[in-house]
């Protein structure tokens, strides 16, 4: 079992997730110490987005495949992970167009992961937490205003970025 600290920084958070994600590999750790660890993790926002920094970026194929201790210790937090997952989808999406336009492919398509990894666990978390949040990004996308406004706003993502926001929003949600 890993020791997840109470007042877990960024930084720390994403540590840990590499060493756990390590040890889910190497076959270490039961499904239950995973899940544990995992949703001590998303209790704070500076854990679970150290945690989805590390897990959703990480090179192995690992989070290809999320297992179900997984999805269950991120149900354990549904505002916080439903913000997290729907912003970083938004972010992977905008963030491969950049690339391309840099002519950097292989950032691209480490972004291009990073929204097919978010993506995957949207779909297999099933929480309204995200449909309303998604729903709430796509109409910022929209019209420019709302919950998700500032957000867009401070990453100055462009009008080809908010459109491929929007369509990937679209693929995960009603």
């Amino acid at each position: 079992m890993l020791a997840v600290p109470a007042n877990i920084s960024f930084q720390q958070a994403i540590e840990l997730t590499q060493a756990l994600v390590s040890r889910m590999e190497q076959g270490t750790l039961s499904d239950a110490e995973i899940a544990q660890t995992i949703a001590a993790l998303v209790q704070t926002v500076d854990g679970a987005r150290g945690f989805f920094v590390g897990y959703l970026t990480d090179d192995r194929s690992l989070a290809d495949h999320p297992t179900e201790a997984v999805i269950s210790a991120l149900r354990t937090s549904p505002e916080v992970a439903a913000d997290l997952l729907v912003k970083n989808l938004a972010m992977s999406t905008a963030v491969a167009i950049t690339h391309r336009r840099n002519d950097n492919l292989d950032m691209a398509q480490g972004s291009d992961r990073v929204r097919s990894r978010t993506t995957a666990l949207i779909q297999k978390l099933q929480l309204p937490e995200i449909e309303q949040k998604a729903k709430q990004l796509r109409a910022a996308t929209e019209t420019g205003g709302g919950e998700y406004e500032d957000f867009l706003n401070r990453w100055k993502y462009d009008t080809e970025q908010r459109l491929a926001i929007r369509e990937a929003i679209e693929q995960v949600s009603g």
